[in-house]
């Protein structure tokens, strides 16, 4: 790291000769495999996007000039170059750095990005405010990993074609996000960039660019790019200019000398711009460029030979249950459908991809219409299920409620990464699920506590008895090690908890996988003498009444366990339970508390939340202390 250790903010890189840039964006590369192998991270996005972010900072006067990186998991090689480059070994860890972009963690972080196709709506905030101010600087927002197939991304796009703000967008075209591109828009991309005509004037047009001409004649050559795009069916095809932006590309985004000089050229160009690059996800590691979609976030490796390090669990993971559990659903119900917002290998659904390509669609990293798209399919007599993971759910909140649960839909909506996941943070833990979804009427909520229980509910979702729309929640990563692989499939009765273990006095009311710290605490408690009534509850909506009234009639206290914001999910449940019948027990919550939970490992953050087994123990012998 001869160049990198010595650098401590942007500053130090703007005097630096072709020679050194190339340089540094090895070390980068280098030192960001070094830190990734034995602290996991989100390896392969970062390594496509070095030269970006390298060359953004070289060229603009950064942190006063903003840069907003979507999605955030490309940032790393911005994060080391901005004052963080030792923080950076604990990155993704407790008390560490995020892992993405954060507005209190530098004031180089513009932004807050770890959704994806956010960018240039709060690019473009940021630069009418700045306008509105009197403020002269850039703003810059990098789109990339299949973020453009968002749909909020098209609508910033439209608003700022109309506006004409000074705006420069990065569109970090790779080709992929977790998994392949699909759509239209990526098929156009792939037209646009392989186009022999076209590609034959870009290098006529930008060599010619290259001998010092003036800004007025580099006007003029965007106007000529304009009506020379390749044509197809003879409609000229320019999609961005269509929207108003002066499109500039496709170059190399892996050509620290191509992109400098390029962004040098364009930067001070009014109204918006965009700036399409072509970029390999893992550039510069052999291992991560043969396999995108392993090395999107592959876990601990050797750095020298790109073998993974990582221990397998002989557990099964909640992923693997699903999407084996579906394929065996669809081959007998050929009314099953998969529907996945860009995350089939990641929710597992790829399994069904594999031997049912027709009967399952990845939709691209668009929420909102994946649930809409459901509820086409439901209307039309087909049963979808639709994969999302908890926290991308919240963005299709109102497609649930109008077009699935006001219409009374079949869709069974899977909520992969529910609860607190880990790693990734605040942006992606799934705190909101059932509070949110609580109050929605004709939904089923389930959550199963563990992977024979999940097997059963989604073919529960299938049948008669389950109708309308039905939820189905779940972590991420391994269960406990219950025995479900094969086998038989049962009807678990709609609104029905299940009674774990007997006792009086206390009654513990948990839902989902937290119930297996809170079985874990009953047992203990059992060994030192103390019976408490243990129900895992499995459904939130409609929430099992008897299993309440049982509760209530055995026992003064009462606890509730979730692994979901306190607020208004199943304390709300139960707390609203108890005022309805004027009941005088006392209720203690355990879950996520009324605030954002930073990163860390899920067993640490279950501890920091609360509602490990050990803090619900504690919590029965000081109120069976009380009844003695």
């Amino acid at each position: 790291m001869a160049l990198l250790e010595h650098i401590d903010s942007p500053a130090d890189i703007r005097s630096f000769s072709d020679e050194e840039l190339r340089t540094l964006c090895q070390e980068l590369r280098d030192y960001i495999v070094a830190c990734c192998a034995e602290n996991p991270g989100h390896i392969g996005s970062s390594l496509g996007a070095v030269e970006i972010a390298v060359a953004v900072h070289k060229v603009f006067e950064t942190p006063d000039d903003h840069l907003i990186w979507d999605v955030g998991h490309q940032a790393y090689a911005h994060k080391i170059l901005t004052g963080r480059r030792e923080a950076f070994r604990d990155n993704r860890k407790l008390d560490g750095l995020s892992g993405f972009p954060k507005r209190s963690e530098s004031p180089y972080d513009a932004f807050g990005t770890g959704h994806s196709s956010t960018s240039i709506s709060a690019a473009l905030g940021m630069a009418v405010a700045d306008k509105l101010q009197g403020k002269q600087r850039h703003t810059i927002a990098v789109i990339g990993d299949g973020a453009m197939t968002g749909g909020l991304a098209f609508e910033g796009l439209n608003n700022a074609g109309s506006l004409k703000t000074d705006l420069l967008v990065i569109l970090n075209d790779n080709q992929i996000s977790i998994d392949h591109d699909t759509g239209a828009l990526h098929n156009y991309l792939v037209r646009f960039t392989t186009s022999q005509r076209y590609n034959k004037l870009k290098r006529k047009v930008w060599n010619t660019m290259g001998e010092g001409h003036s800004r007025n004649f580099l006007q003029r050559v965007v106007k000529g790019f304009k009506r020379a795009l390749f044509r197809h069916q003879g409609d000229t095809i320019n999609l961005f200019d269509a929207m108003g932006f002066r499109y500039f590309g496709p170059i190399d985004g892996n050509d620290i000398i191509r992109m400098t000089r390029t962004l040098e050229r364009i930067k001070d160009i009014h109204g918006p711009i965009l700036l399409h690059v072509i970029t390999t996800k893992g550039k510069g590691y052999a291992p991560a460029e043969e396999n995108q979609t392993l090395w999107h976030a592959p876990g601990t490796f050797d750095p020298k030979t790109g073998k993974r390090t990582g221990r397998p669990s002989d557990r099964a993971k909640f992923q693997e249950v699903f999407g084996t559990t579906l394929l065996e659903l669809a081959r007998q119900d050929p009314r099953i459908v998969g529907i996945t917002p860009a995350m089939a290998t990641g929710c597992s659904l790829d399994l069904m991809m594999k031997e049912m390509p027709e009967r399952t669609f990845d939709v691209g990293i668009a929420e909102q219409h994946a649930v809409t798209f459901s509820a086409g399919l439901a209307a039309g007599g087909i049963l979808p299920f639709c994969n999302i993971y908890s926290s991308f759910s919240q963005r299709a909140f109102d497609n649930l409620v109008h077009d699935v649960a006001l219409q009374n839909l079949k869709v069974v909506l899977c909520l992969d990464r529910a609860g607190l996941v880990g790693e990734d943070g605040a942006t992606h833990h799934g705190n909101f699920d059932l509070a949110c979804y609580r109050p929605i009427p004709n939904l089923t909520i389930a959550a199963p506590m563990d992977e024979e229980e999940l097997r059963q509910l989604l073919y529960s979702a299938t049948q008669d008895s389950y109708d309308g729309p039905v939820v189905i929640r779940y972590p991420r990563g391994c269960g406990n090690g219950t025995p479900w692989r094969d086998t038989p499939f049962r009807l678990l009765p709609r609104g029905k908890a299940r009674k774990l273990h007997e006792g009086s006095g206390i009654a513990v009311l948990s839902i989902g996988t937290a119930g297996v710290e809170a079985a874990e605490a009953v047992r203990k408690a059992a060994e030192a003498g103390i019976e408490v009534l243990h129900y895992d509850m499995r459904f939130l909506k409609p929430i099992d009444t008897e299993a309440l009234a049982e509760a209530c009639r055995e026992a003064r206290h009462l606890i509730t366990v979730e692994d979901g914001a306190i607020i208004g999910g199943l304390h709300g449940a139960v707390a609203e339970y108890l005022a309805d019948h004027a009941l005088p027990h006392s209720l203690t919550p355990f879950g996520i508390p009324d605030r954002f939970i930073e990163q860390g490992k899920p067993a640490q953050l279950h501890a920091l939340c609360g509602f490990d087994a050990d803090h619900i123990l504690q919590q029965i012998f000081a109120l069976s202390a009380e009844n003695a």
